[in-house]
């Protein structure tokens, strides 16, 4: 059954990539009470999960590691989490997997998407799992696309027409990351940090995320205008919106 109150649902390619990305977003919205679900289309057990693998653990057992990092840090961000298990390096998109994910949007009724932007030279998970995501968002519009029990959709079931925001790949530069969207995280950056501390099979990450935030939330206060009182300790996060925003004022 559809769920009503606010949502926010993530797409993410890997165990780790809600966290990295857009944990800030994730936890601004719990903190405001409102639905954080995340859904983690791999556990990142093959390419991102190197100290496992070099520390001699078998692929069932990295898996697992993963899995129980990944519901640590939602948890810490206030958000349900959901694994798909498809696989990494690569993630095939099928149309058995957009399927699931057309069963989530429909279940979790999000007011906004955040998933991986449609270019990343560095890593094909990523773009695969955006191509899915929007194809799902798609789908589960249309009351005529069956849910994966075969059965038809009410109008109480299919979604409308939610945001997508892409957040930031590791090497913006080289993905065509242009953002447009600069979110302050001030107050939710404590629960990203303890988020990325559930993390230590990519432990190097940790600080990386931490300096980006920074720098996000140095043209956060820089383009947010005159006079807002804004902290010297702004920290931020960015995002490209994919869609048009619909407003009657311009602001």
């Amino acid at each position: 059954m559809a769920e009503t109150s606010p949502s926010l649902l993530v797409v993410s390619a890997h165990a780790g990539d809600f966290v990295w990305r857009a944990g800030g977003a994730i936890a601004a919205a719990t903190l405001r009470g409102e639905r954080a679900t995340v859904v983690c289309l791999s556990y990142g057990e093959r390419g991102e999960s190197a100290s496992q693998w070099l520390a001699g653990k078998p692929l069932d057992e990295i898996k697992a590691i993963r899995r129980d990092e990944a519901s640590a840090a939602a948890a810490a961000l206030g958000a349900d989490i959901e694994f798909l298990d498809l696989g990494d390096y690569p993630l095939i998109e099928s149309p058995e997997a957009v399927q699931k994910l057309v069963d989530v949007f429909r279940r979790t009724q999000p007011m906004v998407v955040l998933t991986h932007p449609l270019s990343d030279p560095y890593n094909g998970d990523h773009p695969a799992a955006a191509r899915m995501a929007l194809q799902a968002r798609v789908l589960a519009q249309a009351i005529g696309v069956a849910n994966s029990d075969g059965t038809y959709p009410g109008t109480d079931d299919i979604i409308g027409a939610p945001p997508v925001f892409f957040f930031e790949p590791h090497q913006p530069e080289q993905s065509d990351f242009k953002p447009n969207v600069l979110l302050d995280i001030t107050e939710a950056f404590p629960l990203k940090q303890k988020a990325m501390e559930c993390l230590p099979a990519q432990k190097h990450m940790w600080e990386y995320y931490t300096s980006l935030a920074v720098r996000r939330g140095v043209q956060v206060k820089r383009n947010a205008g005159p006079n807002l009182g804004l902290p010297v300790d702004t920290m931020g996060e960015a995002y490209m919106r994919y869609y048009p925003q619909v407003t009657d004022v311009l602001a």
